[in-house]
């Protein structure tokens, strides 16, 4: 084996990438094909059929090891523990059929420019494309840098700037040829597989041809009842096994063939828009997007005007989402990169529903974007493709499984060997000998063992398939009743969807006023932070409906104020034709203005953890309101305007379990365009405004469920992106955390100046630090436990920001540790986002204290076990 790789070309496919391949060229020889055909007919049939299970073991009979270039054969094996082997055919493309039409030659200047990998891949003067396809994805040779790669999507390497510049105006007819024939159809085809494909390759598992062997051999010994019985009981497996398969195959099928036939409007260059099928989109191309409920049939990126998504197909949220175009910036960065924000809300994802297009004045009425990527490339198409391929899981079940049958091998082989020396020694006729020698590998490992298993599995699907529970891979089935460890998401899982607004906490130069409560049906005076409820939300007006997070609809609703859209007779500088506006209700009074224009947004983002919206008052400030987490919104606050009382009065209501917005604003200058507005420039020197309260109560089930997981001795650990001592309200509300247990709250902070990185926490409720540092300062924990006491008395609570420290600055001695935790606890982190509680159970680890560590490669983390 090692032979082969040493000779051929080594490369990897999807480099970087979570479905990273290593690839292995290969040449066909006639003879060795020979040689293997004879030993086919020579072998009956067995040689084929373990080239089957072991397609690598085909490859290295026939083929000789050879370079990637020269390659006709390509083997892939996967990068994961289990290296499982594939092989793929070479094939060529010929642009040849393009020549008679559009005159295409070799020094043609769209073949001539090698700036993106279609380019590249042509081979001259012949015109030809090396490509293999690989899990649906389509990979062609790159002649300039020889490598396999992707297409079917824009390059990541391509910035704003080239994106407008390049694509902005469309392509050219020839451009979208050459696209099309390299990149192939737009399509997310999922074929329908024949049965008689589906019973082949069930039929063909080694379970039921060492089955069928079985059965041989009984019949020749006139065994006839039980081989009879084992046949039924095989052939009614193998039935239900396609059945089920075939079923499937339809649905998937059907779910998926709408996406091919959607009419889209293309602008090409000089050439106009044109109506055309979505199959034969290819990445580049501009789309023209009209009116609404429009269907994507590809990943588009937004580069004019607005759009308000329903994501909900593929996020299964139903809030809308509102995209903002990708701005044209002198930078060279990679476009996914030249922001702080999440590039994902410039990109209209395929699959979607387009529910709104809004133009901007810059456009004359249209919204475009460019098509980014196609078929089996896009967000559905990966989504689809994880259905058809999923990832194969090591459980330990399954490595149980097999060291139990490779014991049972192991006694048929040794009662095989025994009864070949007994029978021999009693003089028995070789044919007997033979017989009852295989009869004892039969009766050791049990023929009628997948039959039983693919059965319960199927019970299983069916009683499943009764409550509304779908699986995608029955096999895991059986894996589900060794389930230790259940994670919950916070908001609308644990607790209600909708969210109660309790009240609004006004704040001044003074500090923090009143509580100005909404119960009271008073309504908020006028100022700055009734402007910022009214305004600094992502709500949308459709079909006379306000729609959009519940959040932002909640506080909306609170201000009494009403939403409309400008129409043709709105005419203030600087506010485009169509601007949603929120204007007062007329039973309102002492309200100075007659509403206020939403010019702009920077819409939420989870990892910013915060919204900013440009606003005119209809004669009046055009505004900035910022909306998000306390913390991060007071950080783009003059210092001077945030409460000294700040943190205490964020902990007053988070302790209670409510979930606390923060609102800010400033003054911008009326001599500047909106879309000339950096981020940067418009979240800076804040004025602090006041904190939002709102409830979010739990749902009726939760307790229940949560006590009947905690009494079959299941974990269950929260993960949230809200506040940690909300979350830690919550948890204990739910019953996650009992009253007679504590939560200790780990912080770590990031090297400042010449202090080194350090943790310290604390019980949350005593409010006490202990800081790791130069003293040797523990929390004995030991003392505490109480003997009768539920198992695992502590907790903890950790962010997103404090573990990324911790795996930074403490991994050598301190990640063991975690995973120790994982396994054994309830411990959980999600590192990406911001504020997560990471509910640690502890009940095996009497953890005394913590420990420094020095060394030349600097601070290190250890926790010593008691």
């Amino acid at each position: 084996m090692g032979d082969h790789f040493e000779k051929g070309q080594h490369a990897l496919l999807n480099e970087g990438e979570e479905n990273e391949m290593e690839i292995f060229g290969y040449r066909t020889q006639s003879c060795r094909k020979v040689l293997c055909l004879a030993g086919s007919i020579v072998s009956f049939g067995i040689l084929p059929l373990v080239f089957y299970w072991r397609p690598a073991w085909h490859v290295w009979a026939s083929c000789v090891p050879c370079s990637l270039q020269e390659a006709d054969i390509v083997l892939l094996r996967t990068t994961d523990e289990f290296q499982t082997y594939s092989s793929k055919k070479v094939v060529w493309i010929h642009l040849s059929t393009l020549s008679s039409t559009f005159g295409l030659t070799p020094d043609h200047p769209l073949i001539t420019d090698e700036e993106f990998i279609i380019n590249r891949a042509i081979t001259k003067p012949d015109l030809k494309v090396r490509c293999i396809k690989v899990q649906k994805m389509r990979y062609v040779w790159n002649n300039l840098e020889g490598q396999f790669q992707k297409v079917g999507s824009l390059e990541d390497w391509l910035s704003s700037a080239k994106i407008h510049l390049k694509f902005g105006s469309g392509l050219t007819r020839e451009e979208q040829e050459i696209r099309r024939l390299i990149c192939g159809p737009n399509t997310i085809d999922v074929e329908i597989t024949p049965i008689w494909k589906l019973l082949i390759k069930e039929v063909l598992n080694p379970f039921y041809i060492f089955q069928l062997f079985s059965v041989c051999l009984w019949f020749s010994e006139d065994y006839k009842e039980y081989a009879v019985a084992i046949i039924i009981m095989s052939v009614i497996s193998i039935a239900l096994t396609v059945y089920d398969l075939r079923e499937q195959s339809v649905k998937l099928h059907h779910l998926v063939e709408s996406h091919n036939s959607i009419t889209v409007s293309v602008c090409g260059k000089n050439a106009g828009v044109q109506e055309l099928e979505s199959r034969f989109l290819v990445p580049g191309d501009l789309l023209i997007l009209t009116g609404n409920k429009v269907q994507m049939p590809c990943d588009a990126i937004l580069i004019d005007g607005s759009c308000v998504v329903d994501e909900g197909m593929l996020t299964g949220e139903s809030i809308p989402i509102t995209k903002t175009p990708l701005l044209k910036t002198d930078s060279l960065v990679p476009w996914k990169l030249q922001s702080e924000a999440d590039y994902k809300r410039h990109i209209l994802f395929c699959g979607t529903e387009v529910i709104q297009a809004k133009a901007a004045c810059s456009t004359s009425g249209t919204v475009r974007a460019v098509v980014l990527q196609t078929g089996f490339n896009t967000a559905k198409g990966d989504l689809v493709r994880s259905i058809l391929y999923p990832k194969p899981m090591n459980f330990k079940l399954y490595r149980d499984a097999i060291r139990f049958l490779l014991c049972l091998v192991g006694t048929a082989t040794i009662g095989m060997i025994y009864t070949l020396c007994v029978y021999v020694l009693s003089g028995e006729s070789p044919e007997e000998v033979v017989k009852k020698a295989l009869d004892v590998v039969t009766i050791a490992v049990p023929p009628a063992l997948p039959a039983a298993l693919t059965t319960g599995i199927i019970y299983a699907q069916r009683r499943l398939k009764k409550r509304g529970i779908f699986c995608i891979s029955p096999q895991r089935i059986n894996v589900c009743g060794q389930l230790n460890l259940v994670c919950f998401d916070k908001t609308g899982t644990l607790t209600r969807d909708g969210l109660d607004l309790w009240g609004v906490v006004p704040c001044d130069r003074n500090g923090f006023q009143e509580v100005h409560s909404f119960a009271s049906g008073k309504a908020l005076p006028w100022g700055p932070l009734c402007a910022a409820m009214a305004s600094c939300h992502s709500l949308i007006l459709l079909n006379g409906t306000i729609q959009g997070d519940p959040l932002d609809l909640k506080m909306f609703e609170a201000t009494t104020w009403e939403m409309a859209v400008s129409g043709d007779d709105f005419h203030i500088k600087g506010v485009p034709a169509y601007a949603m506006v929120v204007k007062p209700c007329k039973t309102a009074s002492q309200v100075p203005v007659e509403g206020i224009a939403i010019l702009h947004q920077f819409p939420f983002s989870s990892t910013l953890q915060r919204m900013t919206v440009i606003v005119q008052e209809m004669g009046g400030d055009r505004l900035a309101f910022m909306k998000g987490a306390p913390e991060r919104v007071a950080g783009f606050c003059q210092p001077e305007t945030v409460p000294t009382s700040f943190v205490s009065e964020l902990q007053i209501y988070t302790t209670q379990g409510f979930r606390v917005i923060a609102l800010a604003y400033k003054k911008l200058e009326t001599d500047h365009h909106t879309t000339s507005l950096t981020r940067e420039k418009v979240e800076s020197d804040l004025i602090f405004l006041g904190l939002l309260i709102l409830e979010n109560r739990l749902k009726e089930e939760t307790k229940p469920v949560l006590e009947e997981l905690i009494s079959a001795r299941i974990r269950t650990v929260m993960i949230t992106g809200d506040n940690l001592q909300t979350a830690v309200t919550v948890a204990r509300k739910s019953g996650m955390v009992s009253d007679s247990q504590k939560v200790i709250l780990i912080e770590a902070n990031e090297t400042t100046g010449s202090s080194s990185a350090s943790i310290s926490w604390k019980l949350v409720e005593e409010k006490k630090h202990v800081s790791y540092g130069n003293q040797d300062n523990y929390i004995n924990i030991r003392e505490e436990v109480s003997d009768n006491g539920r198992e695992g008395s502590y907790h903890f609570a950790l962010s997103g920001k404090s573990f990324h420290v911790i795996t930074q600055h403490f991994s050598i001695s301190f990640l063991p540790v975690l995973t120790n935790f994982l396994r054994s606890s309830c411990f959980f982190f999600f590192s990406w986002r911001p504020d997560l509680l990471l509910s640690c159970n502890f009940s095996d680890f009497a953890c005394s204290r913590f420990q420094q560590v020095q060394d030349f490669s600097g601070p290190h983390f250890s926790w010593q076990l008691g």
